[in-house]
C-alpha cells in the first residue's frame, strides 16, 4: 500500500511539477493565510482583453519575457463570454485586419466550429499559454505601483483565488486595461469630453465635461418553436408603448447616421443600445452601473417578448451578461493625441503602426435614458493610420499603452476603441517593447531611432501598415520566378483595388519555383496564405445555440512542403505541413545550400485550386 502511494504521488509530481504537496496537517501555526510571491520579467502586461493579449504574445514571440495579469477568470475582454461584444474595426474587407487577431479567428474556426463562446475563451487562452515566454495571471488584479524615480519599477498584484500578493517586476509595463490603473504611477491622463475648441474638433457638440460613452450589458437569444410569456424580476424596468413613444428621424446629412434603440425586433439580435453610465464614473460607479443595465435589461426583454404584436415571436433569452462591457473611462497622454481631425484626414503619420477604420461612432452619454437618438456615426476613411506616439506616455518612461486608453480625444476614441483596432494596436505595443527591450532604450527612444525596424517587424507578423507596403527579403527579390509567380513578391499580402495579388495552385500539380544562379544559403519561408476576408463572418455568433458549423476558408492550403535543390539534384523536402489552419505561415528548417527552392500545396480546405498571396525565402 505504502509503495503504492508513493507511485501516485511520483507520478503526480510528474504530472504537476508545480504544485506543492503537504506532508501533514495545516493550522495557523505552519501556515500562512497570505501567499507572497515576488516575480520579475522583461515586460509586465496588465489587462487581458484583445489588446493585452496581442501585447503579450507579440513581445514573446520577439524574444522578451512576458508577465500578462488579467483580473477576471477568463481573456478576451469585452469579446469574451463573459460580454460577447462583436468584434469589429474596418468596415470594408480588404482593409481586413490580420495579425494575432485573424490567427485567434482562424484557430477558433478550426477547434469551435459551433462557435461556443467558452471554445472561444479558451481559443484565446491556448494562444497565450502556448508561448512559452509568457507567464499568465488570471483573477489577478493591479493594485498599486512601485516608483524608482519616475520610472515604474514594479506593480503590486492581488490574486483572489489563490490568496496571494505578488510584486512583480519589469523593465517595461503595458496597460492594456481600458480604465488605465497604471496611473497609479503619476502617468498624465484625461477622462471625458474635452471642448470642441481645444482642438478643433466640430464634431464635438459640448465637452469640457467628465462625461463618457456608456456600458453595456448584452443578451443572446435562442430561436424556439415553443411560446411562453417572459417574466422579468420585480426590482427590473417594466416598460409600456409610452417609454418608447418618440420621433426617429434619419440624418439628411450626408455621411452621418443617427442610431435609436432597436425594441421593434430581435433582427439581428444586437442589444448594444442597452446602454448607461455616461453620465456617472464607469470605474467607481461601476456596481451601480451594472445594477441599472441588470433592471434594463431584463425589462427590455419582458417588453420585447410580451409585446402583443408578436415581435419576438420563435425567440427565448438563452443568456444574459452580469459584467458589463466597458466604451470608454480614461485615456493617457503620449507624445502625439489623436483628434477627430487626425482620423478624418486619414492617420498619414511617419510613426504609422496600426490603423483604425470604424466610423467616429459617438455615444450619447445619456444613452439608453435618453428619449432620441442615442449615438451619431461619423463616416471616416477606409482605413486611418495611427502613430506609434500614441502608445506610450509622455511623462512615465516605461509605460506603454494599448486598447481603449491610448493617447487620444474623446472624439478619436470613438473610432479607436472597437476590438479589432484594439488588437491591432495591442501587437504593436508589445512589439514595440520587444524592440526597446532588443536595443537597451525606452520606447521614446524605439520612436526616434527604430520606428522603421518596427514597422518592418509588424508588417513581416502580416499587420498591414496604412499607405506603404511590405518589403520581401533581399534573398526573395534576387531569385527567379516564373513571370505568373511574380506577384508573389510585390508586398501586398491581399487582394487590394481589384486586383488579385496572389497566385493559384492546383494541389499536387503546381508549384511556385524560385531559383538563382550560384548556390544560396536558405533556412526558412514565409507564407502569406488566402483566409478570405471578403466573409466578413469570423466574429462569434450572436445566435450560440445554432447547430450549423463554419467552414475553414476553402481556398485555403490546408497542407504543402517546402522543397530544395542543388544544381542537377532531386528536389528534397526541407519541410512539409500536414495541417495548416492559418493566414501567415512563417517556416524555419536546418540551413541548406541550394539553387532551387519550391512550394508544393498538397491539399485545401475543399476548393479546386490553392489561392496564396505571398512566398518569401530567407
Amino acid at each position: 500500500m505504502k509503495i503504492a502511494h508513493s507511485l501516485m504521488a511520483a507520478a503526480l509530481l510528474l504530472l504537476y511539477p508545480l504544485a506543492s504537496f503537504a506532508q501533514g496537517m495545516l493550522t495557523e501555526q505552519n501556515s500562512p493565510v497570505v501567499k507572497e510571491v515576488t516575480l520579475e520579467s522583461d515586460l509586465v502586461v496588465a489587462g487581458g482583453g484583445l489588446a493585452g493579449v496581442c501585447a503579450a504574445v507579440s513581445a514573446a514571440r520577439h524574444g522578451a519575457s512576458v508577465i500578462l495579469v488579467q483580473d477576471r477568470p477568463v481573456l478576451g475582454g469585452n469579446a469574451s463570454s463573459e460580454m460577447r461584444m462583436g468584434i469589429v474595426g474596418v468596415l470594408k474587407s480588404q482593409y481586413s485586419e490580420a495579425g494575432i487577431l485573424e490567427e485567434m479567428q482562424l484557430r477558433n474556426f478550426y477547434h469551435n466550429p459551433l462557435q461556443r463562446y467558452t471554445m472561444w475563451d479558451d481559443v484565446i487562452y491556448s494562444t497565450v499559454v502556448s508561448e512559452p515566454r509568457i507567464k499568465l495571471l488570471l483573477n489577478t488584479s493591479v493594485e498599486d505601483v512601485v516608483m524608482d524615480g519616475e520610472r515604474i519599477a514594479a506593480v503590486k498584484c492581488w490574486n483572489i483565488n489563490a490568496y496571494t500578493r505578488y510584486i512583480i517586476k519589469g523593465k517595461i509595463f503595458a496597460d492594456c486595461t481600458g480604465d488605465g490603473i497604471l496611473r497609479l504611477s503619476g502617468a498624465k491622463f484625461r477622462r471625458g469630453r474635452e471642448f470642441p475648441e481645444e482642438f478643433g474638433e466640430d464634431f464635438q457638440q459640448s465637452g469640457g465635461d467628465s462625461h463618457t460613452m456608456g456600458n453595456s450589458i448584452l443578451l443572446q437569444l435562442r430561436k424556439t418553436d415553443e411560446e411562453h410569456p417572459f417574466i422579468a424580476p420585480e426590482w427590473a424596468y417594466h416598460f409600456t408603448d409610452d417609454d418608447f413613444d418618440y420621433e426617429v428621424p434619419s440624418s439628411t446629412i450626408p455621411g452621418v447616421k443617427f442610431n435609436y434603440k432597436r425594441i421593434y425586433s430581435p433582427r439581428d439580435n444586437n442589444f448594444w443600445w442597452i446602454e448607461f453610465g455616461g453620465l456617472y464614473d464607469t470605474i467607481f460607479d461601476a456596481p451601480d452601473i451594472q445594477f441599472e443595465l441588470k433592471r434594463i435589461a431584463y425589462g427590455i426583454w419582458e417588453y420585447m417578448k410580451n409585446h402583443p404584436d408578436g415581435r419576438c415571436k420563435g425567440y427565448e433569452l438563452d443568456w444574459i451578461g452580469s459584467l458589463p462591457g466597458k466604451r470608454e473611462s480614461t485615456r493617457f497622454i503620449g507624445p502625439h493625441i489623436l483628434t477627430q481631425n487626425d482620423v478624418m484626414s486619414g492617420g498619414h503619420f511617419e510613426d504609422v503602426v496600426a490603423y483604425g477604420g470604424w466610423t467616429l461612432d459617438d455615444h450619447d452619454p445619456e444613452a439608453f435614458h435618453k428619449k432620441g437618438r442615442i449615438s451619431v456615426e461619423y463616416k471616416t476613411p477606409d482605413y486611418f493610420g495611427i502613430p506609434f506616439d500614441c502608445l506610450y506616455s509622455v511623462n512615465v518612461p516605461n509605460l506603454m499603452f494599448a486598447g481603449r486608453d491610448i493617447s487620444c480625444t474623446h472624439m478619436g476614441l470613438s473610432a479607436t476603441r472597437v476590438m479589432a483596432t484594439t488588437a491591432l494596436l495591442g501587437q504593436a505595443c508589445g512589439t514595440g517593447a520587444a524592440v526597446a527591450l532588443q536595443k537597451g532604450v525606452d520606447p521614446a527612444g524605439v520612436r526616434a531611432q527604430y520606428i522603421g525596424e518596427l514597422q518592418a517587424m509588424l508588417e513581416d507578423d502580416d499587420c498591414m501598415l496604412p499607405y506603404r507596403w511590405r518589403k520581401p527579403s533581399d534573398l526573395t527579390m534576387s531569385a527567379s520566378v516564373a513571370k505568373e509567380h511574380e506577384v508573389l513578391r510585390n508586398g501586398i499580402d491581399r487582394a487590394w483595388d481589384s486586383k488579385d495579388n496572389g497566385v493559384w495552385l492546383t494541389p499536387g500539380k503546381d508549384a511556385v519555383v524560385y531559383s538563382w544562379e550560384k548556390p544560396v544559403t536558405v533556412s526558412g519561408a514565409r507564407l502569406i496564405n488566402d483566409s478570405n476576408f471578403k466573409v466578413r463572418s469570423k466574429r462569434m455568433r450572436k445566435l450560440e445555440a445554432t447547430t450549423e458549423r463554419v467552414k475553414m476558408p476553402e481556398m485555403m492550403p490546408k497542407a504543402y512542403r517546402i522543397e530544395v535543390k542543388l544544381k542537377k539534384g532531386p528536389w528534397t523536402t526541407v519541410y512539409e505541413c500536414p495541417l495548416n489552419y492559418e493566414r501567415l505561415n512563417k517556416i524555419a528548417f536546418a540551413p541548406v545550400q541550394a539553387d532551387a527552392v519550391r512550394l508544393v500545396v498538397t491539399d485545401t480546405w475543399g476548393a479546386p485550386k490553392a489561392h496564396i498571396f505571398a512566398l518569401d525565402v530567407n
